[in-house]
């Protein structure tokens, strides 16, 4: 433990307006730095470094990771620490180093982190990558010779839409000391010593697998490892000695070898003046500058921070407090930073702290310790961990509980510059220490100018809600937290929406002292998330110590704690945050995993039913700990082909981890470029009375407001004309832009939203399909597929159950938001719009229309997209237009970027699907008759929802017999966002509804779904109910390799097993298969084009229809083309997606886009190869750049275009007739999932995939494309929650509260298989291709049918033979209220009481 003093020289009390810190080794000075100004601003905007993302603006998503370097005077060391560059404050880095992802290395020359999170397939869109590599390269830094475990937990502030993360762990994993096999270590610097030899008498070279290891009787010197390789080679040659090794692993190894060794030597160096500076210890003489009182004035009256101090000393700051008691303490900024960009809260006057050496010691006595205010809570963690290995379990309870509790305390990134007293003064009722320390009787010390000091205990610290008993002036100094004494025992409990980086529903610290006859002599139960304030549980404390003390051990003891606990800290309905009934049950469940982890006597345990090992690790993890992800890819090794079918990297992968790689937001300024904002509608559905601009027109730097009346040209806009641009008379949801606003900073902008008045009468409006069913609002469109007779079919059967399946919206969640960057070219009405989006054609023709110019006059350009997922398929086009109008209206150019709130608000999201269902069945569970009336949610304009429903219905029967059917689909009109495609397109939402009906049928025949989806599954040549015949029929194929590969017939008798003896955890299992129909609905979409110039040196150019957003296309592409024209992948290049090279081109979507444009490449290169045939057989030895030279100069044409149309398919809805889909692709799934039923906290165990993807044009980024896929699947249907406050505002607006998976959320054993080897009669794809972008993300939806099966045999034990409804996504909550016991029972608030009352918060 340290408690050195820090450094404060005399000097240091005057006072300065400058900052000074080194940003990648180099020295910066400011002068009276913007106030306003984060560290992501500085970085991007004044010191032009884009590789620095903004994802989110509040510190949930470690898009803007950069490494915060700094000497610390207390510890005397220097600290590496993973920061969000979003929430930093610019005037926090003074005297601090930041390296940000330019500073490692670059695409020609890349650091080792840049380089294997690359080539090892760790970044697909690119947008997260920096922040991925920031945080694995911070924690080398600190720890150059991690476990696979620090690696992991590393990346807890991180997320990734596109991976699947497994990639980008694997990538990580291989610095890690397990890595290094076979007599290769890392040293402390960080670089590999090869140990001589093993046991064996063997030698490794840090390769896994290194052929070093294997007996060998070559006896050359060749190779690394002396000829020790197949046929003689080096191991790092991955020569394969068997037909059937796995090119998964083959090339893998090949990338392998190919690294960079890590050497910590080589890093960029912490600056020496930069200790000096910290200490105080500079020159005297001026020629050094040196640290002082930070003292600040903002130039601009419109600052939101008017005045800004940063004392050195503990009295300066007592001092500035007195002076300024209104002002705002700034620490990590983690919660100060949120409020003003969520809240628009404006603090006029700061006082940042976190430089007061006197805040930051840790002194222990006898009886407590007493932590310094400001110390981090990372260093918090690591001296809790230091005193509970020094002084022993007995006497450190409380550390532990805390040091537990702190490692799902947000992320690493929040954790490194949050501090201990920033969580105490924020007062959150949903606080994850306060609890903790007010059970453990810490108490906090306060310090006033004066020298008045005093101490409050934490049990009188909280006065109310976000309120303290802090008087004016006053700064906490230190908490004081008690050892444990004996006969104590303490627990920390926090339940979430998801496990890692997230904000309690509820937590507590529990603490109990039993004398040594057993009863209890003190307790102290302390809740989270049960009132505005952190409480007690004052009855239930009494209930423990009345008469005496209570026998803990006395299992009626614990029926009367959980009374008293239901009885005191019962909700309301309404009650602010929502979930009333489950965050009662949770506060009764911690309080039962206490009573039974407390318990010393076996007998009491067993008495009362209970297993201690259940309930271990109250946070909400598996009782055996975290386990790391392992995952396994297999796939066939390709021979047939030079190039098409490797899994060579993502072509950008490397520019996307150096930060090189431009989006839209990072391309650079243009000269007297504009910003825009939206100005959001405050209702759902309201007649426009007035607009009123002149208060926001009259704010310095406004240039334009634009409204409905200021689109010259056409106002209305998508396929059915039916959504106008900016509203005219009425707006139908709430965050509808209503308004334009121009300016000359965002800053500008943005303030002047807050200043445009709109007057309103405000309408009726609808949230939910249910609702919308009810009252009749429904689109005119209806979609039906009818086979048989249906009512006669239901007469017939043995069997008849009617029900409802329900999956509810989803967030795209793209890294990248929405934007668009509109510059006229200042002649002829020209106009370039670069925009993030998946339509550049649609974003050409509306701007245009939107103008009134031709279409030839806008060139819209897309180079990449962080991320799209079907969400800037139609949705990104109306930003694109509304920046064309500030261009036009400006002359100038304009930028349009969304905050992610805005994005979230404004972007509609997946289609929530309702199935209302009657199904005739046999004995057996044979499906005989089907009628589904199918409703989705399409909110308040058409978009693209007829297509989402045509898709729904048509998916409906997944891969099933269904018997006589008819399946009636319906579009409901609401008064959301439009919701629009999203990766699946609604045929998800079609196979979970039936798949959810098929689970309550095999409950009522008494089988498991799996036996009911083998009896009822497709043969080959089956017809589906839209009469396309099952060619290439593979689902029965991979059934039956997947159960067998997969073990699911052990698996299922070991959970059954499992679940037979564990009580409060539950395991479940489930198989799922899947086909996706893959083209266009609509069939003059199902075309592509290509152009491609071969120069004479030797080198390609191509342009297609398609748009890269981080699926690969670009890169399959490429291979097409160096496959067809024969020449090294390396000689073709993708600039961008332009309507001026690839005009009239189909929305990148549906699965289509390597068909499509791949057949085009391949057409036009193919036209180019026969032009150049003759050349090259008469010189058959000649480069390919003098073979095209030698053309060129035969003036042959070295430009060709090439067309693509899909032959065969076009379907007649209203005839039934025609072919619906060119093939289908298929596949399986098997989830293994261990369930938590008193808290609803699950882990996913393991999950099996099989797919049938063809013969794939490049199988490494097709299996990162399943993973990815499945992910999003997971999270769609576990913990992507999507919920509106009742009176049509949206609720989950950021990461803060909508919960995409992370890294520790996908399953701990991932494995990925292709079906390969088969063949494909009726595939007329390019190479026998097949699509893969949308097919595997239903079968995410298997570890939803895994959780099922857990709660099944949860309630099974419990004697609950009612059948069970639960509807997706399975939240938490929505399990745990699932899991019938007496704890849910008693917290059930009876229907009378919800009547007439509105919730807090509605799921759409």
């Amino acid at each position: 433990m340290t408690v050195s003093n820090g450094t404060v020289n005399q000097k240091q009390e005057e006072t300065s307006s400058q900052i000074l810190f080194y940003l990648n080794g180099s020295r910066v000075v400011i002068k009276k730095p913007d106030l306003d100004q984060t560290l992501l601003q500085y970085l991007r905007t004044t010191a032009g470094l884009t590789g620095t993302k903004l994802g989110c603006g509040e510190g949930g998503c470690g898009a803007c990771t950069v490494m915060v370097s700094r000497y610390d005077t207390v510890e005397q060391r220097i600290v590496h620490a993973s920061v969000n560059a979003c929430l930093c404050p610019l005037y926090t880095v003074d005297g601090k180093h930041v390296i940000t992802v330019e500073g490692l290395g670059t695409a020609k020359n890349p650091h080792a982190v840049q380089q294997r999170i690359a080539l090892l397939h760790g970044s697909q869109c690119g947008f997260c990558t920096p922040g991925f590599v920031m945080s694995l390269y911070t924690l080398l830094r600190n720890n150059p010779n991690p476990t696979e475990h620090d690696v992991e937990e590393c990346f807890d502030g991180n997320l990734c839409r596109c991976t699947g993360y497994r990639p980008i762990l694997d990538a990580a994993k291989t610095f890690a000391e397990q890595a290094w096999k076979a007599g290769t270590t890392v040293n402390a610097d960080g670089t590999a010593t090869v140990r001589a030899k093993d046991s064996d008498g063997a030698a490794g070279c840090g390769v896994e697998g290194c052929c070093q290891l294997k007996e060998s009787s070559k006896a050359d010197d060749a190779g690394c490892c002396g000829a020790r390789g197949a046929d003689g080679g080096c191991c790092k040659d991955n020569k394969q000695s068997s037909d059937n090794a796995n090119g998964a692993d083959a090339e893998t190894q090949s990338v392998i070898a190919r690294f960079k060794k890590y050497d910590a030597s080589s890093e960029l160096i912490f600056p020496p003046f930069l200790i000096r500076y910290a200490k105080g210890t500079t020159a005297l003489d001026g020629s050094e500058p040196h640290r002082r009182t930070l003292a600040i004035t903002s130039n601009s009256s419109a600052s939101w921070c008017q005045q800004f101090f940063r004392p050195l000393t503990l009295d300066k700051l007592l001092q500035l407090l007195a002076e300024h008691p209104d002002a705002k303490m700034v620490a990590g900024n983690s919660e100060v930073g949120v409020e003003m960009r969520l809240k628009r809260s404006r603090f006029p006057v700061q006082i940042f702290v976190n430089d007061v050496a006197e805040l930051q010691h840790v002194r222990a006595s006898e009886s407590e310790v007493v932590f310094g205010a400001n110390i981090s809570l990372e260093r918090f963690g690591r001296e809790l961990a230091a005193l509970v290995e020094e002084h022993g379990s007995e006497r450190t309870q409380t550390f532990a509980a805390l040091r537990d509790n702190l490692r799902f305390f947000a992320g690493r990134q929040i954790r490194n510059v949050a501090t201990l007293a920033g969580n105490i003064a924020t007062a959150s009722p949903i606080s994850d220490l306060n609890p903790v320390l007010m059970a453990a009787g810490a108490s906090v010390e306060l310090a006033a100018a004066g020298g008045e000091r005093r101490r409050v205990a934490m049990t009188e610290m909280f006065t109310g809600y976000r309120r303290t008993a802090m008087r004016a002036g006053e700064v906490i100094v230190g908490v004081a937290v008690p050892f444990s004494v004996p006969g104590e025992r303490m627990r920390a409990f926090k339940q979430a929406k998801r496990r890692d980086d997230d904000i309690a529903i509820v937590t507590c610290g529990l603490r109990v002292r039993v004398d040594a006859q057993g009863r209890v002599a003190d307790a102290s139960f302390a809740f989270g998330g049960m009132a505005p304030t952190t409480v007690l549980a004052r009855q239930a404390m009494e209930v423990a110590t009345a008469d005496g003390g209570a026998v803990w051990s006395d299992q009626a003891v614990l029926t009367k704690l959980l009374d008293a606990v239901q009885a005191e800290l019962r909700l309301d309905y309404t009650v602010p945050g929502g979930m009333a009934e489950y965050r009662a049950a949770l506060a009764g469940s911690f309080m039962l995993k206490f009573w039974a982890l407390t318990q010393t006597d076996s007998a009491a345990l067993a008495a009362a039913g209970l297993h201690a090992d259940e309930m271990d690790d109250g946070l909400g993890a598996p009782h055996e700990g975290r386990a790391v992800c392992r995952g396994r890819q297999e796939y066939a090794t390709v021979s047939e082909r030079a190039i098409v079918g490797k899994g060579v990297a993502h072509a950008s992968a490397l520019q996307q981890a150096t930060g090189e790689a431009r989006y839209v937001d990072d391309m650079p300024p243009t000269r007297g470029e504009l910003h825009m904002a939206l100005v959001p509608s405050a209702h759902a559905h309201a007649r426009i009375l007035e607009i009123d601009a002149s208060e926001a027109l009259a704010m310095p730097g406004v240039r334009r407001v634009l409204t409905a009346a200021d689109v010259p040209g056409e106002n209305t806009w998508n396929i059915f004309e039916d959504e106008e641009i900016l509203p005219t008379t009425h707006v139908h949801y709430a965050g509808q832009p209503v308004a334009l606003v121009v300016a000359e900073s965002l800053r500008a902008a943005q303030d002047a939203v807050q200043a445009v008045r709109v007057s309103y009468e405000a309408l009726p409006a609808v949230l939910t399909v249910r609702d919308a069913v009810a009252q009749g609002s429904l689109f005119a469109e209806e979609r039906v597929l009818r086979n048989g007779d249906v009512d006669t079919a239901l007469e017939a059967a043995p069997h008849v159950l009617s029900g409802e399946s329900y999956c509810g919206a989803q967030e795209h969640f793209y890294l990248e938001t929405m934007g668009a960057l509109a510059v006229p070219r200042g002649e002829a009405d020209e106009l370039d719009v670069f925009a993030s989006t998946q339509n550049p054609t649609e974003t050409q023709m509306v701007c245009a229309a939107a103008l009134g110019v031709p279409a030839n006059r806008v060139v819209c350009r897309v180079k990449r997209m962080g991320g799209g997922f079907g969400g800037k398929e139609s949705r990104s086009v109306l930003l694109a237009t509304f920046a064309a109008l500030g261009a036009h209206h400006t002359g100038h150019a304009v930028r349009a970027m969304l905050d992610r709130d805005d994005d979230m608000r404004t972007s509609g999201q997946r289609h929530p699907f309702l199935g209302r269902w009657t199904v005739g069945f046999d004995d057996a569970g044979r499906l005989l008759a089907l009628r589904m009336h199918v409703f989705s949610n399409g909110g308040f304009s058409h978009d693209l929802s007829v297509g989402v429903l045509e898709r729904a219905v048509s998916h409906v029967d997944n891969c099933y017999r269904l018997g006589a059917s008819e399946i009636v689909g319906r579009i409901a009109r609401t008064n959301t966002q439009s919701n629009t495609a999203f990766r699946g397109f609604g045929g998800c939402q079609g196979m979970f509804l039936l798949e959810s009906m098929l689970c309550e049928v095999a409950e009522a025949v008494g089988r498991t779904p799996e036996q009911l989806r083998a009896l009822n599954m497709y043969r080959a040549g089956d017809v589906t109910p839209f009469a396309q015949r099952l060619n290439d029929w593979n689902v029965p194929l991979l059934w039956e390799r997947l159960s067998a590969s997969s073990a699911f017939a052990e698996r299922r008798a070991a959970v059954d097993a499992y679940n037979a003896s564990s009580r409060h955890r539950k395991r479940g299992l489930a198989m799922l298969p899947t086909k996706f129909g893959i083209s266009f609905g609509v069939k003059f979409l199902n075309q592509g084009m290509a152009l491609v110039h071969v120069y004479t040196d030797g080198s390609v150019l191509v342009a297609h229809g398609g748009t890269e957003m981080g699926q690969g296309l670009h890169t399959k592409m490429t291979q097409v083309a160096a496959e067809t024209l024969g020449v090294p992948l390396s000689s073709v290049f993708i600039s961008e997606t332009a309507t001026n090279t690839a005009a009239n081109t189909s929305p990148t979507a549906a699965s289509a886009s390597s068909d499509l444009n791949g057949f085009a490449v391949h057409n036009a290169c193919a036209v180019l190869a026969e032009r150049l045939r003759p050349y090259r057989e008469r010189a058959p030895d000649a480069s390919f750049a003098q073979v095209a030279r030698t053309a060129y100069l035969d003036r042959v044409s070295l430009t060709a275009a090439g067309h693509y149309a899909t032959p065969d398919i076009g379907f007649d809805w209203q005839r039934g007739t025609g072919q619906l889909y060119f093939y289908f692709t298929q596949g399986a799934a098997v989830a293994e999932v261990e369930l938590d039923t008193l808290t609803g906290a699950h882990t996913t165990r393991r999950v099996d995939i099989l797919m049938d993807v063809g013969k794939s044009l490049n199988k490494a980024l097709d299996i990162g494309q399943i993973e990815g896929a499945f992910t999003q699947g997971q999270g769609w249907t576990t913990t992507e929650e999507f919920l509106y406050f009742p009176r049509g505002p949206l609720f989950t607006q950021g990461p803060g509260n909508y919960k995409i998976p992370s890294a520790m959320d996908i399953p701990r054993d991932f494995r990925v298989a292709l079906l390969e080897g088969l063949p494909y009669d009726s595939l007329k794809t390019i190479y026998s291709s097949k699509g893969i972008g949308e097919p595997p993300l239903f079968l995410g939806a298997s570890v939803f049918f895994a959780l099922r099966d857990a709660v099944l045999a949860a309630r099974r034990q419990q004697g609950v033979d009612a059948p069970l409804h639960i509807e997706s996504p399975a939240t938490p909550e929505i399990l745990r209220m699932a899991c019938v016991d007496q704890i849910v029972d008693r917290v059930a608030i009876p229907a009378a009481q919800k009547e007439g009352k509105i919730p807090f918060a509605v799921r759409i």
